[in-house]
Parts: structure tokens; C-alpha cells; sequence
């Protein structure tokens, strides 16, 4: 049987979730950017929340975390590489590790570049990946400290997951990811198409994350860098994908 997720919306634009066990009724939060929404979403449900993962240290990802209801009993998972600037951690991972997490496994993914020690969960069965700030919705994260070529590797592992796969990422930013993009790639029909469906879920208070994975793949030029039709729209044809998505990623900045 496959987790249930629940989005939830924290601070100004960020989003925590929750997976959780049907039959055990165990539950597990993705990052704490801020505990009163989350401890509300929790109590409106039978949910045991018992373990938390938090994917990178930046503050809106993690300050929620003492306040949470029954913090003791509460298991913390995170980057082993990023251990020195999260939380005290009870359980430290590294990729290609897999964990048990709500009676599913998982795998870890390092997707530096955002941070260096940012991590990624993957849960086959239940087909989410929890991508934070490295893979968004119609975009990726800044890099504040890993360099594009770090991005880019990051983005190409999570490219490789199944298309149907369920991207959750960490912030409502896809109406600005959505204009850039259709600023770099006018011609191109489906994003085109998602931009409408994005300005009627918005106006509608409706979240645009998660999103899927195969849309991403038409759509979010940062998982395009290799393709020689958006290559050939930024003029950039033939060059190596780093360098386009090292443009595309500056332009983005600029924007």
C-alpha cells in the first residue's frame, strides 16, 4: 500500500510534508520550516509522527524543529556531510543509502549544488521524491554554495527516476520559474500549456507542488540543458550541458 503525503504550506512560500502508513498509522515530516502549520495538520489527523527528515540546513527548513509536538520521541535524519550544520541528527546518511521509513524504503541522493550536503529521498513504491531545493517546480535552487556542474549532476539523478515519479519540492515559486522559462523556450507548446494551468491553480490558492517528474522533464529548462532544441534557442547550440544550464542558471538570477 503507498504512503499518503500531505502538503503543507509553511512561512511566506515554503512547504513541509508529511508521508504516512495507512495500516500502521506511523508518520514522517520532510523538513520544519515552521511548526505551528505542521502540528495543526498532524492533530487533524491519527497520524504518530515519529520521524523527521530534514534535506539541507538552511533556516526555513529546519527552525520548526524544536516546537514540534513530541519533539523527544522524534528520530532525526539528515546529510552526514551536512551534520555540522543541522541539528543533532540520530541517524546520518549519505547517498546510495537506503532506509526504512514508514515501513518503505527509501534512497538517499546527494543533490548538492543548492548547499553542499543537500539530500534527496527517493520511495520507489509510493513514487515520491522529496527534492527541497534542489529540483523545483518549473525551476532549481540558487547555488549559494556548489557549483553548476554539481547542480547539474544533482539534476541529471533525479531526471533519471521514473516519469511518473511525484516531485516535492520545498517552495510555491513556480509562477516566477514558470515566466522564465517561457522568457528562454517561447515556442515550446506544453509549458506553454502548464503556464494556464499554473495561473488557475494560483488564483484558486491551490499549490503547484508536488508536480511530475515527466512534465519537469518538458518543461523545467534545468533539466534541459542537453537538449539541442532549447540549446538552439539560447544560441548556445552544441556546447557542453554545464555550461547551458551555467547560462541558463545565470539568467535566471538576473531575471
Amino acid at each position: 500500500m503507498p504512503l499518503e503525503l500531505i502538503t503543507i504550506p509553511c512561512l511566506e512560500d515554503n512547504y513541509a510534508y508529511v508521508i504516512a502508513n495507512p495500516q500502521t498509522r506511523e508518520a514522517a515530516l520532510i523538513d520544519v520550516p515552521d511548526a505551528a502549520p505542521i502540528n495543526a495538520a498532524l492533530a487533524a489527523t491519527d497520524y504518530m509522527l515519529t520521524t523527521v527528515i530534514l534535506t539541507h540546513h538552511h533556516w526555513d527548513h529546519v527552525d520548526g524543529l524544536e516546537q514540534l509536538e513530541n519533539r523527544a520521541t522524534l528520530t532525526v535524519i539528515g546529510a552526514a556531510a551536512d551534520a555540522h550544520r543541522l541539528p543533532k541528527l540520530d541517524i546520518a546518511v549519505a547517498e546510495g543509502q537506503r532506509i526504512t521509513i514508514c515501513g518503505e524504503e527509501a534512497e538517499v541522493l546527494d543533490v548538492s549544488g543548492h548547499t553542499v550536503g543537500h539530500i534527496a529521498l527517493h520511495f520507489a513504491t509510493s513514487g515520491f521524491a522529496f527534492s527541497a531545493d534542489s529540483l523545483m517546480a518549473m525551476g532549481c535552487g540558487r547555488l549559494f554554495e556548489g557549483t553548476p556542474a554539481q547542480m547539474w549532476e544533482s539534476l541529471q539523478k533525479l531526471r533519471g527516476l521514473p516519469n511518473d515519479t511525484i516531485i516535492c519540492s520545498g517552495h510555491e515559486y513556480t509562477d516566477s520559474n514558470a515566466k522564465f522559462a517561457a522568457s528562454i523556450d517561447p515556442d515550446n507548446q506544453q509549458l506553454l500549456a502548464r503556464i494556464e494551468d499554473i495561473k488557475t491553480a494560483r488564483a484558486n490558492g491551490i499549490p503547484t507542488v508536488p508536480s511530475n517528474l515527466g512534465l519537469e522533464i518538458e518543461t523545467n529548462p534545468f533539466l534541459r540543458a542537453d537538449d539541442p532544441s532549447l540549446q538552439a534557442a539560447l544560441g548556445l547550440k552544441g556546447q557542453s550541458a554545464v555550461d547551458v544550464f551555467t547560462q541558463i542558471r545565470a539568467q535566471k538570477d538576473n531575471f
